[in-house]
């Protein structure tokens, strides 16, 4: 993972100072590119602990096409929660306390950390337990998982790209077209979060199926470890069902940044020595679609600490 920490390294030297949508502000750098063989060893971050159990479920929430955040919540899952939530606080329904700003204030003012915790737990307790509430304000709009297993059509049918995808590779492996898009520019008004990992491509030649992913957008210091595994992750399960050896994992990234408030954390997580990757197992039968969170294994996996940093909003 050396060629991760270099990145980080280099944003920070030759990166320039930019604002963003969250008012966090960033340290930005365009066009990056880096290449994980997957052979190596499980490309999973080891100069800080990443939580493997919420990478793994929330790619198994986009193979599923689920676009509400309950699925997540069950597995114990918070990644999405803040964009929910503030689908919620923004509506009429809500009468609690005034949540503006709710990602930077928390960050800043203990007390009402507080109470933005209070209200978030009181948010996650409805969505589990009130299926109205669930439907109504866990729903994220149409998210990864639904561009890809349901694109629409203007015929009003839909498109299961990832379906479609794989037997593609199954029945025509040589093709230049084995392509999964999340960026549907009719549907970016209605989602939460416009995907950041926007379009991902496979490639077969001699045995092996490798993956390349690109990425509009990189949080580098939380994000990006996130998204190499999780992209490892679907390469090795897309090729399992497809008979074929995992290959390679290719990362394109647009704007790769650094936010200002990770500065102390990323040089922490640079003063650490990369430790040695650990190896995936799959223990399901060759089908992507059935796969469920026990059928996942990851093993040797022996990180530094983990480093906490806040989620800009």
């Amino acid at each position: 993972m050396q060629q991760y920490l270099n990145l980080l390294q280099k944003v920070l030297k030759d990166g320039t100072e930019k604002s963003d949508r969250t008012g966090t502000g960033t340290i930005s750098s365009f066009g990056h590119q880096m290449k994980f063989d997957l052979s190596e060893g499980f490309p999973l971050v080891t100069t800080k602990r990443v939580p493997f159990r919420l990478i793994a479920s929330e790619l198994l929430w986009f193979i599923k096409g689920d676009t509400n955040i309950k699925y997540l919540l069950q597995q114990n899952n918070h990644i999405w929660d803040e964009w929910a939530f503030q689908n919620w606080v923004e509506s009429d329904s809500y009468d609690g306390p005034d949540m503006t700003d709710f990602g930077l204030r928390s960050q800043k003012d203990a007390e009402f950390k507080k109470i933005y915790d209070k209200q978030m737990e009181l948010f996650r307790t409805l969505i589990l337990e009130d299926e109205h509430f669930a439907k109504e304000f866990g729903e994220l709009g149409d998210v990864y998982g639904k561009q890809w297993r349901a694109w629409s059509k203007s015929t009003g049918e839909t498109i299961d790209q990832l379906k479609e995808v794989i037997q593609s590779i199954k029945n025509n492996p040589d093709s230049r077209r084995h392509i999964v898009s999340a960026w549907n520019p009719e549907d970016i008004p209605s989602m939460a979060l416009p995907p950041c990992h926007t379009l991902f491509q496979f490639y077969v030649a001699d045995g092996k199926l490798s993956c390349q992913l690109y990425q509009r957008s990189g949080d580098l210091f939380l994000g990006i470890p996130f998204n190499i595994a999780s992209y490892a992750l679907l390469t090795h399960m897309v090729a399992k069902e497809c008979n074929l050896e995992p290959g390679s994992f290719i990362h394109t990234i647009g704007d790769a940044h650094i936010y200002s408030n990770h500065l102390n954390q990323v040089n922490e997580q640079l003063s650490r020595q990369p430790k040695e990757l650990p190896t995936l197992k799959l223990t399901n039968e060759q089908d992507v679609f059935s796969t469920q969170m026990e059928h996942i294994e990851l093993i040797n996996y022996n990180p530094h600490p983990s480093i906490k940093a806040p989620v800009a909003v």
